[in-house]
């Protein structure tokens, strides 16, 4: 099971190569994701996940130790994306306003590709024990915080209006609930906007000028009806 190493859970593995652990338990997430949708969490079995990677069981249990392990793996995995994609999408940006459309967008690109894993935390975390609960809530916030960082700069040059630290984070934590409505109603949204369109729209929002900086020009194509 998974040991306590200052309150945080850590996945054991009997295999001490850092690289190959990543390489093998990105795959075991991959095609747990995949049964979960298709059999529900509690009626898969770890033995299929094992099959539906190639994996022999024992060699599974060299990775993790339970279904749980692996359930945490997808939260920690996608909460990982998203931070190393929007601090990516920083890198050289000097302009704030640029800094946040890019942060905005390459979350939202996350948020996309990994829509499934997304939607799976908000069905199953209530499967997580508790330790595992609070580590998928302290992500969130901890997500919430980098975006607060970077609309701090843009009140400071006009581009936001004046605001004290508590509505700054709220302000926060919607960037971070957009993207996962993207995740979760991208069945309905996906067919009227494209990406693009749904981040400007987003970023139009938080700043003044309508324009987003950092983001290509506008679509123009005309969204289906409903």
């Amino acid at each position: 099971m998974a040991a306590k190493i200052n309150a945080k859970p850590v996945i054991e593995t009997q295999v001490k190569d850092p690289d190959l652990v990543s390489r093998r338990r990105r795959q075991i997430i991959d095609g747990a994701v995949a049964l979960f949708f298709e059999k529900g969490y509690h009626r898969t079995t770890t033995r299929e996940i094992a099959k539906a990677v190639g994996f022999s069981i024992g060699l599974l249990y060299e990775y993790l130790s339970s279904k749980e392990d692996i359930l945490a793996l997808v939260c920690e995995n996608i909460h990982e994306e998203m931070e190393n994609g929007v601090r990516q999408a920083v890198a050289g940006t000097e302009n704030e306003a640029a800094r946040l459309s890019h942060m905005i967008r390459e979350y939202f690109l996350v948020c996309d590709r990994m829509s499934d894993h997304i939607l799976l935390i908000y069905q199953e975390t209530k499967s997580l024990t508790e330790s595992w609960r609070r580590v998928v809530l302290d992500n969130e916030v901890r997500m919430a915080r980098i975006f607060h960082e970077a609309l701090s700069p843009l009140e400071r040059d006009g581009l936001l209006p004046p605001m004290d630290d508590r509505t700054r984070m709220l302000l926060a934590h919607d960037i971070v609930v957009w993207g996962h409505t993207w995740a979760l109603r991208r069945w309905f949204l996906a067919r009227r906007y494209t990406l693009e369109e749904y981040t400007r729209y987003k970023v139009s929002l938080i700043l003044k000028n309508e324009a987003a900086p950092g983001l290509p020009g506008r679509n123009t194509r005309k969204a289906a009806k409903p």
